[in-house]
């Protein structure tokens, strides 16, 4: 664990800005290696110098909303010399890490949640007896997300001495009104406005009738405030409101922070940041630039061309039946280029609705916009998708709304680790009474699942799918089970992308001299297992692959049905590889399923070891040994 200490207490304000512009250049050609975050973590540079001259991170806590901004940080607290592992296995993490840092305090890849959990923090402190800061920088989008106002709404009624940063770069708030908002900001960020409240609020407290006149004042200029600045809404919670100011101003936010940390109070610090900043590329297009692939400094253009995916299969073929349906709408939660709706929203403008980092609200719009005729999809990453849990049991489960999920990222996703992988939505949806989950294997099973969940199902419906593209098997078998190898010695079993591991390994135990049937399934929930069952009657085998968590697998609810079924099928061996009961680190996903013994050549192995313990057990039986 990293425990070096940033020490940038004693720099003067001439080197904070010298640091801020060697890091960003730093940063750029860094990403410009590896991929990552690059457009979000450029508009925080002198944002976090700020607060690292401020605190100390090894010991005052800082929450980052969403986590992606903390590259800066980690450069900061002595792992500069290791950027060129970001999201690389066994690399640093795209996100804070705790493991990976004391200086990281909180992991971070969801959005919205950093004041829950600094203001959990802060009252941990308080009750323990404990002195540090805590600290919640929110940002790039995260106060779209419900949770960040229940958070606020806790935090400013608590009146536990903490910080909430709201880092503004136009991607969460709209802009304040007119120059005179400009002006009044920054005539009450001064210094000496600061210095003259704190001793008028002190002489006030004293003097006869002093507070009387104290109370009378502050509600007037309370009433004149509120209708030139933004800022009435957080000081009706409880909040010292201190803003906006410029976000690129590190000798400003720096003067502002001492100041924020001698208040001793719920305080919120308002900064405008440009998302981009200082690379003009990202600064023109921040949403491309939001997470990038390796690309060229000079241009910005991405070093290797983009090619098909599944995404773009999938918002290709929504405009088809868009054109098809006036009644079909696309909803997403601030993901409209990442699940491939960019053309969708283009054309279609009145009947596409980004609702922002709100994953809840979405599947409770798309459960009313289904109330009343319409035939909502919601794509959405399939880690996102676990906050609408309750609302897909509730609000379209037990009506049985037809709402049509496009779950992308379903899943290994890769380098963003394991805030990102889409390892639980087979098991989770799989719980909601009434849906229907299709899972492809290639673009043509894509096209065809997502036009049968929308024209032709009537309840609530999920069609997920891989980040990336397909593989060796482009075929598609249509919406059942089916074998696409025939074979007699042991049954594999899978679906998704992975089937073309399953394929690769079936290949080579043919060379090995052992024949195994691949089924494929198409469709999930309800759980397709005739032609699994009719396949191991024969080879009384069963091995089952598949990205997904071990709770709630496929090859524990295939085991379960084809040996409580009416007539069930004997097992003489079940095999389960899967993600595993732990978290999966960050990598490329082709060492992550070597990692967890998914890919062709760990198959291989596991199926000789199947067989070879076949026989051991068929040579004890013969003693009398009885065979499992």
């Amino acid at each position: 664990m990293e425990e070096q200490n940033p020490n940038l207490s004693s720099i003067t304000d001439q080197e904070a800005e010298a640091l801020c512009a060697r890091l960003r250049a730093e940063l750029i050609q860094s990403v410009s290696r590896t991929g990552g975050h690059l457009a979000s973590n450029l508009g925080a540079v002198e944002i976090t110098v700020a607060i690292h001259r401020v605190f100390d991170t090894s010991r005052d806590r800082l929450v980052f909303d969403v986590g992606h901004q903390c590259y800066i940080h980690k450069m900061l607290t002595g792992r500069k010399e290791k950027m060129g592992t970001l999201r690389t296995f066994g690399g640093l993490a795209g996100f804070p890490k705790p493991s990976e840092s004391i200086h990281d305090a909180f992991i971070a890849g969801h959005a919205s949640d950093s004041v829950s959990v600094a203001v959990g923090m802060a009252r941990a402190r308080t009750r323990m007896g404990e002195h540090y800061h805590v600290l919640a920088l929110i940002g790039d989008g995260a106060l779209t997300g419900g949770l960040a106002y229940e958070g606020l709404s806790d935090a400013g009624g608590s009146g536990e001495p903490l910080i909430v940063i709201l880092n503004d770069n136009g991607m969460s708030i709209t802009k304040n009104v007119g120059g005179v908002a400009e002006h009044l900001a920054r005539q009450r960020l001064k210094p000496q406005y600061l210095r003259f409240k704190a001793g008028y609020r002190k002489v006030m407290g004293v003097v006869p009738g002093g507070k009387k006149i104290y109370r009378v004042t502050h509600k007037l200029k309370s009433v004149i405030k509120g209708t030139l600045l933004p800022c009435s809404m957080f000081e009706d919670m409880g909040f010292t409101y201190l803003g906006p100011v410029d976000g690129h101003d590190v000798k400003r936010l720096t003067k502002l922070l001492r100041y924020a940390k001698e208040l001793q109070r719920p305080v919120l610090l308002h900064i405008r940041t440009v998302k981009g900043k200082g690379y003009p590329p990202a600064e023109r297009n921040p949403d491309k630039f939001h997470g990038v692939s390796r690309f060229c400094v000079e241009s910005g253009a991405p070093v290797r061309s983009s090619e098909p995916d599944f995404s773009k299969v999938f918002g290709e073929t929504l405009c088809t039946l868009a054109d098809e349906n006036p009644n079909v709408c696309a909803i997403t939660a601030a993901m409209v280029p990442g699940t491939g709706l960019s053309g969708f929203f283009e054309r279609f403008p009145d009947r596409a609705f980004d609702v922002g980092i709100a994953e809840g609200h979405a599947a409770s719009l798309a459960a009313g916009m289904a109330k009343q005729g319409m035939t909502p999809v919601f794509a959405v990453y399939s880690t996102f998708l676990q906050r609408s849990y309750d609302m897909l049991l509730h609000d379209v489960g037990i009506q049985g709304l037809h709402v049509v999920l496009g779950v992308d990222r379903a899943g290994l996703v890769g380098a963003d680790g394991e805030t990102h992988h889409g390892a639980f939505d087979v098991a989770f949806l799989n719980t909601i009474p009434g849906i229907t989950v299709y899972s492809p294997a290639s673009f043509a099973e894509l096209r065809t699942m997502l036009r049968h969940a929308v024209i032709s199902c009537t309840g609530p419906v999920a069609v997920r799918y891989p980040r990336g593209g397909e593989g060796e098997y482009q075929g598609d078998a249509g919406l059942s089970a089916a074998v696409l190898r025939p074979g007699t010695d042991l049954t594999m079993v899978s679906y998704g992308v992975l089937i073309n591991q399953v394929l690769e390994a079936a290949r080579g135990l043919e060379e090995r001299g052992i024949s195994v049937e691949v089924v494929k399934l198409g469709r999930l929930t309800p759980l397709d297992w005739q032609e699994v069952a009719r396949s191991v009657s024969k080879t009384g085998r069963l091995l089952v692959a598949e990205e997904s968590g071990a709770a709630g697998c496929v090859g524990e609810r295939l085991a379960a049905r084809l040996l409580t079924c009416e007539n069930p099928v004997k097992l003489n061996s079940l095999t389960l590889c899967n993600l595993g009961e732990t978290y999966v680190p960050h990598g490329s996903v082709e060492e992550l399923l070597s990692l967890r013994g998914l890919d062709a050549g760990h198959l291989i192995k596991r199926v000789e070891e199947v067989l070879r313990h076949g026989e051991k057990a068929a040579g004890r039986a013969a003693d009398g040994a009885g065979i499992f």
